[in-house]
């Protein structure tokens, strides 16, 4: 499948009418994860995400934008497991947006899959139509005990009861970077290698690449063009922004 940035080619040409200012996107190689679940934390920390509880996470009530799958084949001894990051893929042919009746959530400028808390309803029909399972429902208004709400990020609101939320490649970061380049002068684009969301910042293995798809010179663009690059669930077309580098087998 080498050649999978060439799909996308179409978002850089002048006078497309769904062209992207950016394409921001991740290269995720499963050969480097390690499943440690430092993304988890970070991501939770970054974007003000609740602790739910043991109760509630047993009635599949959870809220973590970002999970590691894993994946094992064989029997012991000999069981082999791979690693899987899973959070919302960011697809340019979203289901969710289709499915949403108050267009909660859209594609904006960047390529990237928002959410309008504000204007959020909580039908949850986003969820049902999303094929990886990476939107999560606020069953309740949670609350920080003092003086742990000091930790919270100030970039990011914290949702309320009865909205939908999920992963938003950290889009506090990317405005930052954009306001940057935008005081820089010049050309006024983000440089690559400049956004780092908090999973990438976080990963001790270097696991995760982050950037512009729009750019074939960025780092994200050249691993994604490694031959063991796929997408998930790419039968569906939905055309996801993430593409996942296989984990080498070694034989013999």
């Amino acid at each position: 499948m080498a050649g999978i940035v060439e799909k996308w080619k179409k978002f850089r040409e002048p006078g497309y009418p769904g062209k992207f200012d950016y394409h921001w996107g991740m290269v995720i190689d499963l050969d480097r994860c390690s499943g440690c679940e430092a993304c988890v934390v970070a991501c939770q920390a970054e974007n003000n995400l609740p602790i739910v509880g043991e109760k509630q996470f047993a009635l599949n009530r959870e809220i973590k934008w970002i999970r590691i799958e894993r994946y094992w084949q064989g029997e012991y001894p000999d069981a082999k497991v791979t690693f899987m990051p899973m959070l919302c893929q960011q697809c340019d042919q979203a289901p969710c947006e289709m499915a949403c009746p108050v267009f909660a959530t859209y594609h904006n400028q960047d390529g990237l899959n928002t959410q309008i808390y504000n204007r959020c309803i909580g039908t949850r029909t986003c969820a049902v139509y999303c094929p990886y399972e990476v939107r999560y429902f606020n069953w309740y208004t949670f609350k920080w005990d003092e003086p742990l709400e000091q930790q919270l990020n100030p970039d990011v609101s914290v949702r309320e009861k009865g909205v939908m939320e999920k992963c938003t490649f950290c889009i506090q970061r990317i405005r930052q970077a954009k306001d940057h380049a935008k005081d820089r002068g010049g050309d006024q684009r983000v440089r690559d290698g400049e956004i780092s969301p908090a999973c990438v910042q976080a990963c001790p293995t270097e696991a995760i690449v982050f950037g512009d798809f729009n750019d074939p010179d960025s780092a994200v663009s050249k691993a994604a063009e490694d031959k063991r690059n796929y997408r998930v669930l790419e039968k569906l077309n939905t055309t996801p922004s993430i593409v996942y580098l296989s984990k080498v087998e070694q034989h013999g």
